[in-house]
């Protein structure tokens, strides 16, 4: 029978709430500071746009929250199929920004249909897993999961961006995980993705970094190499397999795992460079030396530097900023709101956005692992792993580890579907808080 107990508010979790509402405001101030020039006029009114924005979504956040989360189970697919749609009809009819296809709307409402696919997906994912718990460990199982994420990884590649198709599979990796996939078939995805990244950059490294040619690197450049590399490979892998069938020794089949993942990494590498724009092969290959192009697409890499480095320990003070107020960051009150932070309010405001976001993560943890059922579990999970990779990606691009890839930092970024898709997963974490008791 159903444990039923009864609810009061003051069981909301406070501690998600008070870190998501204070992220909210931070995010703000530092809109509104990065639209101030340097003679001290206001030259935007995004942040206006942005008190709106958080002001709907924490409305929007509290209703989801009080909301029983099992109404997501029941609606996961219908809720993947409309944004399935929305994806295909932002290809065909969506505006135009900054060289990509994302916005789709009427009479100036609209929205990124790619950031609210991240929400859809991690429902129809933990509904898909809770629903397969016996079988998580099967290939079968593995692969529908891994076809449910691809379909809009490739829909939102083609428009393009590849900073929200980063994020899905991510996604798709813990929640596989905790529902008790089989570690090798995670460890075959992840370590694909990482060769097939290795291998479509390197021949750009070489191009613009090396000061001599590799002859191996031309093994992934030229088709006929590429033929009998691959050919190589098969051949390699028919008597790994025979090796396998003869002395069932697990040496042999750890080969063949191996020689799979390039014979799948390497011609996707290949094809991935006749796609990739200009720009992104710059993105590409500037974060490892911004200054082989430091007036083009290492700039922004080198303002945010400075911008961060600049900040000290206590910060230049709000609206003191100099690399923002000069306008010297672009995309400042977007992709690149850490470092307007970082350079007013120094060391110590990074720890203190730090610890906000440490405590969503610590505490959606907790509600995951506390959870009384799979499916809520799951959920969580999805959403913990949204928080983590926007996160890290975009804390990684303003500091130079990582390529710049247009992902916002949730909650404190510039953006009306961003935010609204952050305070949704949060409020599906609180939700299931809320209804903990009931299963």
């Amino acid at each position: 029978m159903a444990m039923v107990r009864s609810r009061s508010i003051f069981e909301l979790d406070l501690y998600i709430a008070f870190s998501a509402i204070s992220l909210l405001v931070i995010g703000i101030m530092f809109i509104f500071s990065s639209g101030v020039a340097a003679t001290g006029q206001v030259v935007s009114t995004e942040y206006l746009r942005q008190i709106l924005w958080a002001s709907t979504g924490l409305v929007i956040m509290f209703l989801i929250t009080f909301t029983d989360y099992r109404i997501f189970e029941r609606t996961a697919v219908l809720l993947y199929l409309m944004m399935i749609v929305l994806l295909i009809l932002t290809l065909m009819f969506g505006r135009i920004v900054n060289g990509a296809r994302r916005w789709i709307g009427i009479a100036g409402f609209g929205g990124q249909p790619s950031e609210f696919m991240k929400i859809a997906l991690l429902i129809l994912l933990a509904r898909y897993y809770s629903n397969r718990l016996g079988r998580a460990r099967s290939l079968v199982v593995f692969l529908g999961g891994l076809g449910l994420t691809l379909l809009p990884t490739m829909l939102v590649l083609l428009q393009p961006d590849l900073g929200s198709a980063m994020v899905y599979i991510p996604i798709f990796l813990v929640v596989a995980f905790f529902s008790g996939a089989r570690p090798a078939h995670i460890g075959f995805l992840v370590a694909t993705g990482l060769l097939f990244l290795l291998f479509t950059v390197i021949p750009f490294w070489q191009e613009h970094l090396s000061h001599r040619a590799l002859p191996a690197v031309g093994v992934l450049t030229d088709l006929r190499a590429l033929q009998f590399l691959l050919a190589g490979v098969g051949l390699a892998g028919l008597l790994a397999g025979i090796g396998l069938y003869a002395t069932r020794r697990p040496v042999f089949g750890w080969i063949l795992y191996s020689l799979a993942v390039v014979v799948i990494a390497t011609p996707m590498a290949f094809a991935a460079r006749r796609f990739l724009r200009d720009y992104q092969i710059m993105r590409l290959v500037v974060f490892v030396d911004p200054y082989i192009d430091p007036q083009g697409a290492g700039w922004n890499i080198i303002q945010s530097i400075t911008a961060i480095g600049s900040g000290g320990v206590a910060g230049k003070g709000y609206l003191q900023g100099t690399q923002s107020h000069f306008q010297y960051l672009p995309a400042q009150s977007t992709d690149f709101i850490f470092s307007i932070l970082a350079e007013e309010w120094g060391f110590l405001g990074v720890l203190l956005v730090f610890a906000l976001f440490v405590v969503i993560f610590v505490r959606s943890l907790y509600v995951m692992v506390s959870a009384r059922e799979h499916f809520a579990a799951f959920l969580v999970a999805g959403v913990l792993a949204l928080f983590v990779v926007h996160f890290t990606i975009n804390i990684g691009m303003t500091i130079g580890m990582m390529p710049v890839t247009g992902l916002p930092l949730l909650l404190l970024s510039f953006g009306g579907s961003s935010v609204w898709t952050a305070l949704i997963g949060l409020g599906l974490v609180m939700s299931v808080y809320q209804h903990r008791y009931q299963y």
